[in-house]
């Protein structure tokens, strides 16, 4: 007969449903709701300052802010963000629509707090490009984004130029220190724990 104790626990090798370290659909679901009411926040943000811009100021005359540095100058970009690739409008405008696509999907299984505002920095900026560039003169998809801030030699942006490029690095930043989208640590980080539990096993 077989000796009872000398079988392998299979519990211990059975994943048990319910684990908290495994992922919870709940979680996702909770995250895309700040998530969402961040990128309104920007999106309303962009949108208001854009009307006030384009009301209050004379593209051939400048508001000074700071001397001739920091000005706020109504510029019609057809371009991207800081007013490159001018011409290529239609296709931004699809690329646009990607984007916001792409991050409400990947919203609904976050569960790190820090991605959950960098996509919505991205998504909120996002929008309100789109929104020139689908309502806005001369036509849908051809729409020119209003830019007004100028700082220096930088180029002309506006507040979701800012808010792009501000999410985009809190993004960068995040994988470059391992931090995952389920708010867990890269899998490099995760081995090395392990690899210590063996070398100390070898040494007993």
């Amino acid at each position: 007969m077989t000796n009872e104790a000398s079988r392998p626990d299979r519990d211990a090798e059975t994943p048990v449903p319910g684990r908290a370290d495994e992922p919870s659909p709940s979680v996702g679901r909770r995250m895309l709701r700040p998530l969402l009411l961040v990128a309104l926040v920007v999106y309303v943000a962009d949108l208001v300052t854009k009307v006030l811009a384009v009301h209050y100021i004379d593209p051939a005359d400048p508001i000074s802010i700071v001397g001739d540095t920091v000005t706020l100058t109504l510029v019609r970009n057809p371009g991207a963000a800081f007013s490159m690739a001018t011409g290529m409008t239609w296709l931004l405008t699809l690329v646009a629509i990607a984007v916001v696509v792409g991050v409400v999907k990947i919203g609904r299984t976050l569960r790190s707090k820090w991605w959950a505002l960098g996509l919505a920095l991205v998504l909120g900026g996002a929008l309100g490009n789109l929104t020139d560039r689908l309502f806005r003169s001369p036509g849908p998809l051809q729409g020119h984004v209003v830019d007004f801030v100028s700082v220096g030699w930088w180029p002309v942006f506006n507040v979701a130029d800012s808010a792009i490029v501000c999410g985009a690095i809190l993004l960068v930043a995040l994988t470059v220190f391992g931090v995952e989208p389920d708010g867990g640590a890269s899998k490099g980080r995760d081995a090395a724990p392990g690899a210590d539990e063996t070398r100390k096993e070898s040494h007993q």
